[in-house]
Parts: C-alpha cells; structure tokens; sequence
C-alpha cells in the first residue's frame, strides 16, 4: 500500500494557522469511486481512503510508514512568506501611485 505524507495548508475559511502544526499521513486511492444511482452519494469499497494518521513530525511519521510496510512518498510544505504591511503605508509619500478611493 502506498501512502502520502504531508503538511497541511490552512482552508481559506481559517484566519490562523493552528491546525497546521502536525503532519498527515492518508492512504492513496486504489479503487475509484462510484456514485449511487438513487441518492448520487459517491461511494467505494476502498475503506482506507478515509483514514487519515497525524503525527507531530515528519520522522515520525516516516518511521511508522517503514514499520508497518507502506510505501511512502512526502510532499515538503510549502514556507508561507509574510510581506509586513502598515496601513499607515497607505498614506506614504513614497508610493508608487496616489492613494484615492
């Protein structure tokens, strides 16, 4: 079995970044899924794709993966840069356009 480790991204409805700090380890997709005719719900017989595993770092993550016999394969974050921002740079002589409403 194959599985992808990773750190997630925050969701665009979140404003802070506290449910990021683990990594996630999910099983990859081995069967597709299939919608029912009557509801439209997809479904599958592949129960693992809902299992996902955190844990607090990569190395352990990677370790558990070795251990139990899963081909593993990571996926490195993503380093998120902050560009600090004033609003009293709103109002600066220096900028490059006029300020207006």
């Amino acid at each position: 079995m194959e599985v992808r480790i990773f750190k997630p991204t925050k969701t665009a409805m979140q404003s802070g970044r506290g449910n990021i700090k683990s990594w996630v380890m999910e099983f990859e997709v081995t069967s597709p899924s299939i919608p029912d005719r009557l509801m439209g719900w997809s479904g599958s017989s592949d129960t693992m794709r809902q299992v996902k595993m955190a844990f607090k770092t990569k190395d352990a993550a990677i370790s558990y993966a070795k251990k139990n016999g899963y081909g593993y394969s990571v996926h490195m974050e993503k380093i998120r840069r902050i560009k600090p921002k004033a609003y009293a740079d709103n109002f600066s002589t220096n900028r490059i356009a006029p300020w207006t409403h």
